[in-house]
């Protein structure tokens, strides 16, 4: 079977790989570890462990089997009453369990991989606890994912730099996964929060140019305040070029189906807009794939099947 990666976290990888697990394919999903909010970043603090939440989302896209919908439904359950509960998902707390249990994040992981019957596997890009700073044209820096992810600053104020402090090294066993690979997607997802994290590591970008894998990148459909505010889709894929040290990818797909107005005006008010593939894209990609890749629901969300239908034809 052909080896397809994936490289991002939250909710872009989890609609890609929901996709990507009907076809015979052997699938990695590669996750950044350096969320600071929400349950993640709680367990992180109290715990010193690696932040769950993206492993979890991953693993639960890839999970099969007749008990399947039974353990996502489990691992994606959030407590919403009681002190010490209340924001964490069940999900997280187990692999937090595992983690102690079995020694490691890594050996936590592995389990939790077993216990839900995944197709393929879940990778973190990095076992080095580290967090994202970002620096705005402004000067002003920014620490921390979340701080960035949920802005307290002006979000027209573009990202000029990412970094990682204290600088985090690539999973050896992720390295191969990508040297090994037939085709690495990136994205989509949060450009600077869920995307560009993976690619900071020490040794990514090195281990993506000795790839010989067919390289892609899916854009976003909708943009966000503090992150890509006012971008078209070239200039996000022209910041992921920037830090994966590519210089073109092979291939691009762009959504280019009109959405709802209505749903577009609810996204407006979130200060969130539809990103448009433009005519500098061909710049940075090979060949431009374009179509409807737009899910029919009440969120603006990429269709799982049909973007896995693109990506398996390759």
């Amino acid at each position: 079977m052909k080896k397809v990666v994936t490289i991002g976290g939250g909710t872009g990888s989890y609609t890609v790989l929901r996709g990507l697990k009907e076809f015979p394919l052997d699938i990695t999903a590669i996750v950044s570890m350096f969320d600071s909010g929400g349950s993640s970043g709680t367990l992180r603090d109290e715990f010193g462990v690696l932040p769950p939440g993206d492993v979890r989302r991953c693993l639960v896209a890839l999970s099969e089997g007749k008990r399947a919908e039974i353990v996502r439904e489990l691992f994606n359950f959030r407590f919403e009453n009681g002190n010490s509960l209340k924001g964490h998902s069940f999900g997280n707390l187990l692999l937090v369990a595992l983690s102690s249990v079995y020694g490691s994040e890594i050996e936590g992981i592995r389990k939790a991989s077993e216990l839900l019957n995944i197709k393929g596997k879940v990778l973190p890009v990095s076992l080095d606890k580290s967090d994202l700073h970002a620096i705005l044209e402004n000067g002003e820096e920014i620490v921390g994912e979340t701080n960035i992810d949920i802005p307290k600053h002006n979000g027209e104020v573009r990202i000029q730099k990412v970094f990682l402090d204290p600088p985090a090294k690539l999973f050896e066993e992720t390295k191969d996964a990508i040297r090994d690979a037939d085709i690495l997607i990136i994205g989509p997802g949060d450009a600077y929060t869920s995307i560009i994290p993976n690619l900071l590591v020490k040794g990514m970008a090195e281990a993506l140019r000795e790839s010989s894998a067919k390289k892609i990148v899916v854009t976003n459909l909708m943009s966000k305040w503090g992150e890509t505010h006012g971008f078209a889709a070239s200039d996000m894929v022209r910041e992921l070029l920037t830090y994966s040290g590519l210089e073109k990818f092979d291939v691009c797909v762009c959504n280019t189906a009109k959405m709802d107005p209505k749903l577009v005006a609810a996204y407006e008010k979130e200060k969130k807009f539809p990103i448009q593939c433009d005519n500098k894209l061909p710049e940075f990609a090979k060949k431009i794939i374009t179509g409807d890749y737009f899910s029919e629901a009440d969120i603006a969300r990429h269709d799982s099947a049909k973007i896995a239908k693109v990506i398996a034809g390759l």
